[in-house]
């Protein structure tokens, strides 16, 4: 899910969606109006799931997405290797993530564990 809001209400923290991707905002660089135009705001963000950092360029008044990023806690159900069969705790549902090495040392069966979702895609805190 995502809503709409102006890009200059967006605040550095918060989270943003470019190239349908969601992203927290690292930095807003905002310029003052010119002779002939708008104020533009400049926003330099990194991707939440896969680190990649994205920025954009658009008017103070335009409209722009914000993603609704949810942490919800999930039992480990099983491990195999890096990938980690997962049940949310509220609605049951189950679902595997693929983890690095590090993050299967600390896991083990049973165990409750946090997790961001958002537009669908899930990664452990």
């Amino acid at each position: 899910m995502k809503e709409q809001t102006e890009v200059g209400k967006l605040k550095e923290g918060r989270y943003v969606v470019v190239d349908d991707e969601p992203c927290r905002i690292v930095s807003i660089a905002t310029s003052k109006p010119g002779k002939h135009g708008a104020a533009k705001s400049r926003v330099d963000c990194v991707g939440i799931f896969d680190g990649v950092r994205r920025s954009i360029v658009q008017p103070v008044s335009a409209k722009t997405y914000v993603p609704v990023v949810e942490r919800k806690m999930a039992q480990v159900i099983s491990i195999a290797g890096t990938t980690v069969q997962l049940m949310d705790v509220k609605d049951f549902e189950m679902f595997e993530l693929n983890v690095t090495e590090e993050q299967v040392g600390g896991l083990e069966p049973g165990k409750e564990i946090p997790y961001i979702s958002s537009l669908g895609k899930k990664k452990l805190e």
